[in-house]
């Protein structure tokens, strides 16, 4: 689960600050505020540790990646190339790290793990490459193991805490040499030393967090009359949602179980799914089935209401297929991963948005097969009954405020710069710092809908 993030210099962005990320983080804003950029740089995270190109800094995607970012000068800050884009990323790891040092056999021990990361434009070709790159190792908040890579001009350096010392190996003394993207110190450079190893360690757990960060976007695909499954087993729903049916017939077919939470009953993954579809009140049944025995082709069936006949998912109002990724990914996803997502109120209705919020507080104190899930959602939203709903769960006891974050992303007015307010929520539910304008000024709309009212009256008055 991701713990914190903080990003300078990229986009709209010239200091986050340092988020705090809960399991169930939200943020709102306006249009254009700059929220979508913080998943941005998460995904081109993700998809340079999946790039097969080690000497690339930074993957900034391209017509098959999982976004595309243009060019490296498009990413910073006011656009300019000597800002350096930098991150802090952390983690908590589903297990406790151990690190022991081969030369003096002592052991360190960590459950979160911190990656810094600076990098800046050269000068002949503007990409990206590699300043500064920080390992930290905390157990229980507490310090136990540090490394730094540093470019100092030409000159590159790497170094530990002072209660580890590097080795170097008899024989070896050939240069460091710039990381491999913008994680790994290269096998080279970790073979000068006897006890470097555990630097690859660090980095598969960077590979294994970000392979553990799913996204779906804001438009997602319309419903088909038919779907196509082989048997296959998709990663996740999608960024379009165009995977959520065979997502579902995989889940069902592994036999996966769910509950809604703690001392919950535990319930079949489709089945599942159906009741809380019935529960928002969007349909009555859900059913996938297949066209005929035998064949891969499946349709979905749904009924709107009890006495209603049963039709395709096609022939029903479109919000349906709009939230059912949205529900689908926040349960389909595997234990211990964080789930990225834009909007997933879209064409809902007022009511569907705030039980919306229900479903998600549901996924992340959910289990599976009797153990907790651990999963993160992350939210960008626009809706104000999603957040009524939480604020209420939060004052009825459901929800505790420690497992929320709450933030308002907005534009400075003096220098266009993104500003990122947390939000303050206490045990009643209450946002004790609400923020100006936060879902418009309703308060002016209902002031002068009265005075044009007592004028039209007035007017009317005289005739």
């Amino acid at each position: 689960m991701l713990t914190s993030l903080r990003i300078q210099n990229f986009k709209a962005w010239r200091d986050t600050g340092e988020i705090r990320l809960a399991p169930l983080t939200v943020i709102f804003g306006a249009n254009s505020a700059g929220k979508s950029s913080l998943g941005h740089l998460l995904l081109a995270l993700k998809q340079t540790a999946l790039s097969a190109d080690r000497k690339r800094a930074l993957h900034l995607g391209d017509d098959n990646s999982l976004i595309d970012l243009g060019t490296f000068k498009e990413c910073l800050y006011q656009h300019q190339l000597d800002r350096a884009l930098a991150f802090d990323l952390s983690w908590t790891v589903p297990y406790k790290l151990e690190v022991k040092d081969p030369v003096s056999t002592t052991r360190y021990y960590g459950n979160e793990l911190t990656l810094s990361t600076s990098m800046r434009a050269q000068k002949r070709s503007e990409q990206p490459h590699i300043e500064e790159l920080i390992y930290k190792l905390c157990n229980q908040g507490q310090l136990s193991l540090s490394a730094e890579f540093k470019r100092d001009g030409e000159k590159l350096n790497l170094t530990t805490s002072e209660n580890y010392k590097l080795l170097r190996s008899s024989g070896r003394v050939w240069p460091l040499e710039d990381p491999d993207k913008f994680y790994r110190i290269s096998d080279q450079s970790r073979a000068r030393f006897q006890n470097s190893d555990f630097l690859a360690d660090f980095a598969l757990e960077t590979e294994a967090a970000l392979g553990r960060l799913y996204y779906l976007g804001p438009l997602r695909d319309h419903p088909k009359r038919i779907y196509q499954w082989s048997g296959d087993t998709p990663e996740s729903v999608g960024q379009k949602g165009e995977f959520t049916i065979a997502s579902v017939l995989a889940a069902t077919a592994q036999d996966r179980t769910l509950n809604r939470g703690p001392k919950k009953r535990q319930y079949p993954f489709e089945t599942f799914i159906a009741q809380w579809l019935k529960q928002l009140g969007v349909i009555e049944s859900f059913e996938v089935k297949p066209v005929a025995a035998g064949r891969k082709e499946y349709e979905v069936l749904v009924k709107t209401h009890a006495n209603a006949s049963e039709v395709k998912i096609t022939d029903v109002g479109f919000g349906v297929s709009q939230m059912l990724p949205a529900l689908v990914q926040a349960f389909y996803c595997p234990p211990n991963s964080t789930v990225w997502m834009e909007q997933p109120e879209i064409h809902l209705h007022p009511q569907v948005q705030a039980e919306l919020a229900d479903v998600f507080i549901s996924s992340v104190q959910s289990k599976e097969n009797g153990k907790d899930r651990n999963i993160q959602l992350i939210i960008e939203s626009h809706s104000e009954h999603f957040l009524n709903r939480l604020q209420r769960r939060i004052a009825e006891g459901v929800l505790d405020p420690k497992e929320v974050a709450i933030y308002f992303c907005k534009r400075n007015s003096n220098d266009g710069e993104a500003e990122l307010e947390p939000l303050t929520v206490n045990l009643y539910g209450e946002i004790e710092n609400w923020p100006e304008d936060f879902f418009g000024d309703e308060m002016a709309d209902i002031t002068a809908r009265m005075l044009a009212a007592i004028e039209r009256k007035r007017s009317d008055s005289r005739k």
